[in-house]
């Protein structure tokens, strides 16, 4: 039995040994700017007004659907607390993503992400009433609804960024960060 465990463990021990300093969050922040870089900067990029210092008459509409409605679409209607959120949920949109990208205060930047996340999955869910084919089921057969299961993808990729950190191949390291 011990010469299976050996055949087992000693080639994963060897290739776990080179790899885990630097892969996995290597390829954690790979994969988000692959895949999530250009969601979260088209996201933002609509919530802006004619410069970067006014939102969109659509941003609070995105991110305060029944306040908004509730306000007559009326921006003016709004209290100053729905404008601030409005202002760092976008900003926060273009910052988070660029400072994952080059692992600059990773992080706190994938924290960030995560608390992004689980606003945005809830404002989908309860502000713009999907429905429960776009908000899905875990510990089902299907795979592909964009708030349950996508979304659970993205935060286990920002926990691995938190837990383990941006890697040797980012800003974090040139400046001494862990």
């Amino acid at each position: 039995m011990n010469a299976l465990l050996n055949l087992h463990n000693k080639p994963l021990e060897a290739i776990q040994g080179k790899l885990d300093p630097w892969f996995l969050p290597t390829l954690a922040r790979f994969t988000f700017v692959a895949v999530l870089f250009m969601y979260f900067w088209a996201s933002a990029t609509l919530k802006l007004g004619d410069s970067i210092f006014s939102l969109s008459f659509g941003a609070y509409g995105q991110i305060f659907p029944a306040a908004f409605e509730a306000a007559g679409y009326d921006v003016g209607q709004l209290t100053l607390f729905h404008k601030f959120v409005a202002y760092a949920g976008t900003y926060a949109e273009f910052v988070l993503p660029v400072l994952l990208a080059i692992g600059l205060f990773t992080r706190l930047a994938a924290l960030g992400m995560i608390g992004f996340v689980i606003v945005q999955s809830y404002v989908d869910i309860y502000g713009h009433m999907a429905d429960e084919t776009t908000i899905g089921t875990w510990f089902d057969r299907i795979t592909d609804s964009p708030i349950m299961d996508q979304r659970l993808f993205w935060v286990s990729m920002l926990l691995l960024l938190f837990v383990k950190g941006a890697g040797p191949l980012s800003a974090d390291k040139l400046i001494g960060l862990k």
